[in-house]
């Protein structure tokens, strides 16, 4: 898996994740109306996760859920970072 070239890096930008300083990684916030939609979101992420072998960096409070996507095999962002975030804003 190589990193993502600068174009292919504003596609996330586009639907909402932002890059995280000082990492090469990016970020979502994501928001639901109760704690149970929230934690029924992270169960059907973690399935898709572990089918594509590449889990997020996250953290559920009461409705809200903190995504951060970056594959550390590779040292920053990868396909994998693409795929695993496109499937999440569905999910979402």
């Amino acid at each position: 898996m190589t990193k993502l070239s600068d174009d292919a890096r504003s596609a996330f930008l586009d639907n909402g994740w932002s890059m995280v300083d000082g990492r090469d990684a990016i970020h979502k916030t994501f928001q639901f109306k109760n704690f149970v939609e929230a934690f029924g979101f992270m169960t059907k992420a973690a399935i898709w996760a572990e089918k594509l072998n590449h889990h997020p960096e996250w953290s559920n409070v009461y409705k809200t859920v903190e995504v951060t996507l970056t594959t550390h095999d590779t040292g920053g962002l990868s396909e994998l970072d693409g795929k695993l975030a496109a499937k999440l804003d569905q999910l979402a």
